[in-house]
């Protein structure tokens, strides 16, 4: 009877009856859990459709419904294909093991104990099959469904009509082709290992593998299903070595000649590529090995087949490798690699676009002795932008704010506008909703009442009044001046991030005046209707807001705004888009419109080298403002295009796609993908033109790779003694890079002046000038998008944005300047320190701000310029540029500080008798420093030094005493101590003031 009981592995069942009837809960608690438990699924289901329902009304508010339904049928048919086929996969080699079982077990302690559990699983098999399949079934068409940006690609991709170097395939094969080979290759390696996973478990629990029974350790069927997954793996493992050849061409490596590396080098050509054609053979002969075991039912060969392709891949793939960069290239490192560091550098300057740079040597210093047409060329070569966007945001909050409920970016934006047929550099923000200033916050308030902003305002780039204030173009409250009509009021802004219900019964605060508040109700047809009870559900779940289902503010006509970021709608509708970080307004046709730069990535152009566009991007202006980063689809990239501009209408939220990129083959497959999303170039008007420019992400990736990649030799390269580095931003100490500016002006080859975004480069670890970048930034015009590089001596050394701004600091004449300056609780603030090259040679001009006490927002106060070595620092960009260019021992009441024909000046008149004394004393304190520097007297040097703090304390106080620079008045206003000439060899000890 024993045998006999152990022979029935499958029997299971239980004692029942009145005993096991009575443990049960009684009918009505029954009904009350299973009621619960219908609830609550009922309740899942609807937070499920909400989220969906209210995802497909947006997409169909704005108009792209087709990129919903397409994205979200392509998730469903990757998760439904491979979901099942994942399931069907594991359940069929599940199934197979049952029924390849062994009819007897065998009666040893190991099957003994083993019988428990297949009695306990007896009568649940069938579920437990199914379990375990729609598991393995969900996980694998989740992950599927994830991919259906690759999946899109592949299907759709187009031929970009150029070849690898190497295996002379289209790019398309390694852009659009091997990732989804790739994944298919991925998935099919998780289908055979969780299939042999499954099926040895299988097989163990009913006797067809045995681990401590005496006996054959398998049967033959088992041992033949085995062989058969193991052989489909090896199988596999064939595929990817192959696909590894094609991998090559695209694997990145650190390489010490260069860093960061993409492409096959010299080792990987001749030792890795043979190695991977050999490890594919054998790993086909060892995967034949494994299915021959269906006929001989033993795994010695497979198992010696498989032992050879590991020291194969040991040897071969490891070792040999090693080896030949040993003996061969590293002996003579830069022969060898030069022909691939070649094709790196060609393939890497396509993809980023910046293969047309134009390279040109610059002398760096100018031989003009006529002054005066310098001056006059300054005019012509720039418009000297001293209004800093990324300054004078609380200005334009303190002076145009007219109400709490309204708020300005903190970071302005520059664009151009034409008064009187003069185009004019504007520094430009629009009036957005601030719900931190409303009056009191509560749900009416805060989404029903307040809604919008309202007008522009904007300023000129390149003037300030006399109190250092901006000089508005377009002002106050309804906004007027030079921009003309408008719908004024701003729905959509980049500070607006929470939803609004307009159209109802409640009337919106549209602005208010002397006369009190003026209402309004939204007229556009933007939003989502909330007419409908399922919709106000759907949105009451969505956004965790019951009151929206039952609030009687809702009515007829009632809509709801969400999703009203720039960046965040152009992201929605197109998916597939990386987004410039700088959205920015635009006044075009009567209609506020934000433009949005975006851009088609890869990470598959073979040999070129990738870039992580989060750092690449990354300034001083994005370290402290997150709404100025990158959104980026894929961070890791090494080809990118600005092939799509895109407006966001300010009013009705309306989004429109405009292909910029007619090449772009990356473009050209998401158009296939996304049909009738994205309008030709043809469709953008010339008033839209006019404010479109060249994107600064973009143009921030491109200066980041051309500090290696602007040298097209391979010799040179390798060498890296041509390596350049963008500069830390000399204005502050937060050690981020210089942010690029836009400006207008003219480059040496140019004859006229253009919009133009610009940057400077130092030689790597150093902080002299080795090249100065821009590009043309004027959409429309013949040079559109064309970088240029002044590229300096390396014989001679030019000063740096930083050495500029060292200099300026450490000017013992500025330095008392600044102090004073800062006199009571005044900030100063240093702008955006511009560089125009000027007639062989580079102008600086930096604006200098300051928050007086009282009045706490910046107002321009000085301007530093330095040319040729000459630095001045005076109260208007007009005198500075005089004085630097005129003849620095006659000029009086003006800076010239720096100069080196070492003259002398008169201390500066002053209203106040006290603080022209202490000046005074200070101008005698400094020259007496410098007498005893010369002498080495370091005695009488202390001295001096102490005796020149005193003094220009006794200036400070004086001054805060009579009013002072807290009220915006400077030194400047009369000559100051800047207005000496300082004999102060640069590094010189000094003092800072």
């Amino acid at each position: 009877m024993r045998t006999l009981a152990f022979q029935m592995p499958d029997r299971g069942g239980g004692p029942t009856g009145p005993r096991m009837r009575a443990g049960r809960p009684s009918r009505r608690v029954r009904t009350l859990l299973m009621t619960l438990g219908v609830l609550a699924v009922l309740g899942m289901a609807f937070t499920m459709f909400a989220g969906f329902w209210t995802d497909w009304l947006w997409y169909r508010s704005v108009h792209y419904s087709s990129v919903f339904t397409t994205t979200l049928w392509t998730k469903i048919g990757l998760f439904s294909v491979f979901g099942l086929l994942m399931a069907a996969a594991v359940g069929f080699n599940i199934w197979l093991a049952h029924r390849l079982r062994p009819p007897l077990s065998a009666m040893s302690m190991e099957q003994q104990s083993l019988d428990r559990y297949r009695m306990g699983i007896a009568p649940y098999k069938r579920w437990l099959l199914l379990a375990v399949t729609a598991l393995v079934g969900l996980i694998a068409g989740a992950s599927a469904a994830g991919q259906w940006r690759t999946w899109l690609m592949w299907v759709n991709g187009v031929p970009f009509h150029q070849e690898d170097p190497q295996f002379h395939l289209d790019v398309s094969f390694y852009a659009f082709d091997l990732p989804w080979y790739r994944f298919l290759l991925g998935f099919g390696f998780a289908t055979a290992i969780l299939s042999l996973i499954a099926a040895a478990l299988t097989h163990y629990l009913y006797g067809g593998l045995r681990v401590t029974s005496p006996g054959a350790r398998a049967t033959g069927a088992a041992t033949g299903h085995l062989s058969v997954l193991l052989g489909l793996f090896v199988a596999l493992k064939a595929v990817a070595y192959w696909l590894d050849r094609y991998g090559l061409a695209v694997k990145s490596s650190d390489f010490k000649a260069t860093g960061n590396w993409t492409g096959l080098r010299y080792v990987d050509a001749n030792a890795y590529l043979p190695a991977k054609t050999i490890l594919f053979c054998i790993a086909v002969i060892c995967a034949l090995l494994f299915f021959a075991t269906l006929w001989r039912r033993t795994w010695q060969l497979p198992v010696i087949g498989f032992g050879l392709m590991v020291l194969s891949a040991i040897l071969i793939g490891g070792l040999y490798p090693a080896i030949v960069q040993k003996f061969q290239v590293q002996p003579n490192e830069q022969a060898k690699e030069a022909p691939y560091v070649q094709k790196n550098l060609q393939a890497t300057r396509e993809a980023y676009g910046i293969d047309d740079t134009k390279v040109t040597e610059y002398k760096g210093t100018s031989t003009t002795t006529d002054k005066s047409k310098l001056r006059a060329d300054v005019d012509n070569t720039a418009s000297i932008r001293i209004m800093d966007p990324n300054i004078v945001s609380p200005t334009f909050q303190q002076l145009q704010q007219m109400r709490n409920y309204y708020a300005f970016p903190t970071n302005l934006d520059v664009d151009r506008y034409t008064k009187d047929g003069k185009i004019q550099d504007t520094v430009i923000g629009l009036r957005e909703l601030n719900l931190d200033g409303i009056p009191k916050n509560n749900w009416i308030n805060d989404h029903f009442r307040y809604t919008h902003g309202y007008g522009v305002v904007a300023a000129k780039g390149t003037e300030a009044d006399d109190q250092g204030q901006p000089v508005f173009t377009e002002s106050d409250l309804p906004s007027t001046g030079d921009l003309g009509t408008y719908q004024q009021r701003v729905y959509y802004g980049e500070k607006t991030n929470t939803y609004s219900i307009v159209g109802g019964p409640q009337k919106e605060i549209d602005y208010s005046d002397d006369n009190g508040e003026e209402l309004t109700s939204y007229a556009g047809k933007s939003g989502v209707s909330l007419s409908s009870p399922i919709n106000r559900a759907a949105y009451a779940v969505a956004f965790n807001e019951p009151q929206i289902l039952y609030s009687g503010a809702i009515g007829k006509g009632s809509r709801i705004l969400y999703n009203r970021t720039p960046k965040e709608r152009v992201e929605a509708v197109a998916p597939w888009l990386t987004i410039d970080g700088d959205a920015y307004p635009a006044v075009v046709k009567g209609r506020i419109q934000w433009i949005v730069d975006a851009y088609t990535t890869s990470n598959g152009y073979p040999y070129a080298s990738r870039t992580t566009l989060g750092d690449t991007t990354a300034d001083s202006l994005t370290a402290n403002n997150n709404s100025r980063a990158v959104v980026a689809q894929q961070n890791q990239v090494n080809y990118i295009r600005n092939s799509v501009k895109a407006t966001v209408d300010a009013y009705t939220g309306e989004v429109k796609l405009y292909q910029w990129d007619t090449k772009d083959p990356v473009l050209k497959t998401w158009m296939k993908a996304f049909p009738g999303t994205v309008r030709p170039m043809s469709a953008i008007s010339k008033d839209l033109m006019d404010h479109l420019r060249y994107p600064q992400d973009l143009f921030k990736v491109q200066r980041e790779l051309l500090t290696r990649y602007h040298v097209t030799d391979a010799q040179t390269f390798l060498t890296g003694s041509e390596v350049w580095q963008v500069p830390d931003d000399p204005t502050n100490k937060s050690g981020d890079a210089v942010p690029p500016y836009y400006l207008s002006m003219k480059m040496p080859d140019q004859i006229a002046q253009t919009f133009s975004l610009s940057t400077t480069f130092t030689p790597n670890g150093r902080d002299n000038l080795s090249a100065f970048m821009s590009v043309d930034s004027e959409a429309g015009s013949q040079d559109y998008g064309k970088i240029r590089i002044l590229k300096l001596p390396t014989s001679t050394t030019v000063d740096g944005p930083k050495q500029v701004q060292s200099k300026f600091n450490s000017e013992q004449e500025i330095a008392a300047a600044i102090k004073l300056l800062k006199g009571g609780d005044s900030e100063v603030e240093y702008g955006n320190l511009l560089t125009v090259p000027l007639d062989g040679g580079l102008l600086y001009a930096e604006p200098v701000y300051v928050r007086g006490a009282g009045v706490k927002y910046p107002l321009l106060r000085k301007v530093l310029v330095n040319y040729q070595g000459r630095t001045v620092f005076e109260n208007t960009l007009g005198e500075a540029l005089g004085k630097v260019f005129g003849p620095g021992d006659t000029d009086t009441g003006s800076s010239d500080t720096g100069s080196s024909d070492g003259g002398t000046t008169t201390p500066p008149s002053s209203g106040n008798p006290t603080v022209q004394q202490a000046l005074s004393d200070a101008q005698k304190a400094f020259e007496a420093g410098q007498e005893a520097l010369k002498k080495g007297d370091w005695t009488a040097y202390g001295k001096a030094q102490e005796e020149l703090k005193d003094a220009l304390s006794r200036a400070e106080a004086a001054q805060s005493a009579s009013g002072g620079t807290g009220g915006g008045r400077s030194p400047g206003a009369s000559p100051s101590p800047g207005a000496s000439t300082s004999p102060t060899a640069s590094g010189s000890p000094g003092t800072s003031g």
